[in-house]
């Protein structure tokens, strides 16, 4: 079972996360650490506060309560309440450069090819050297599995192809931790196992991962970790063992007959 680690082994903690849209209180108080090296996955129902709590893991959404850490580092926040915002822009930045997210859609630069969209940020972002930075991006694409696509357009390529070029992506900006939100929910069943596979090798690589997924399967197979939210809270959490082999809670138990 994983251990709660120590701030220093923890690439993110967050303690007592509230996030509301005007009156609508989406995240309760939600504890989560991401250890260097493993794999979180993060289930449950549509509208449950899953993608959400990504998205303020790597300030994309600002929260009106509670510490978000990286690397044992506090966000430092100005304002209370909903009028709570980062108070650091340049923290913000540095920290989402080594926070990569790969979204449920491609949102790949329909005008670049797939080497230049893989490129596009370590070179104008990061300032890294192109020719550097373009063996990394076709090495990238090699891991994949797409490195005879380096030249085509993103119109060119299956649903599949173009999430395993957003994962190149990811990957080319050498993050601390890879943030999936919904990753193969926007595929078909032969083009996700394709997108899969690279999950899995991702995480026995031993890459730190957060993981939203409808999956269960992925998310038993991929992860050391498993948590389940349910209406903005930690409703059970666990090894995926436990998790999916003896759930404890009527919910989950529910949630995973209603998912089989």
């Amino acid at each position: 079972m994983t251990t709660t680690p120590n701030t220093a082994t923890s690439v993110i903690e967050i303690h007592g996360l509230h996030k509301a849209y005007g009156s609508l209180e989406v995240l309760k108080g939600v504890d989560l650490t991401a250890p260097r090296g493993h794999v979180i996955s993060l289930i449950g129902s549509s509208g449950s506060g899953k993608s959400t709590l990504l998205r303020c893991c790597n300030l994309l959404e600002e929260s009106q309560q509670g510490e978000i850490l990286f690397e044992g580092e506090a966000v430092r926040w100005k304002g209370e309440g909903l009028a709570r915002h980062p108070a650091d822009r340049a923290q913000v930045t540095r920290i989402r450069t080594n926070l990569s997210m790969v979204f449920q859609q491609f949102n790949l630069w329909a005008h670049l090819t797939i080497l230049q969209n893989v490129m596009e940020a370590p070179v104008t972002v990061l300032k890294r050297d192109p020719a550097e930075v373009e063996e990394k991006a076709r090495g990238y694409l090699a891991k994949v599995g797409i490195a005879d696509k380096a030249d085509a357009w993103p119109a060119q390529l299956s649903g599949g192809q173009q999430q395993r070029a957003a994962i190149a992506r990811a990957l080319c900006m050498e993050p601390r931790a890879l943030l999936f939100d919904e990753p193969t929910s926007a595929l078909d069943p032969e083009l996700e196992q394709e997108v899969v596979r690279v999950i899995k090798a991702l995480a026995d690589e031993g890459r730190t991962m957060l993981l939203v997924t409808h999956d269960m399967k992925l998310a038993a197979d991929c992860s050391d970790h498993v948590i389940f939210l349910h209406q903005g809270r930690i409703e059970e959490e666990g090894p995926p063992d436990a998790m999916f082999g003896n759930p404890q809670t009527t919910r989950l138990r529910g949630f995973l007959s209603a998912t089989n």
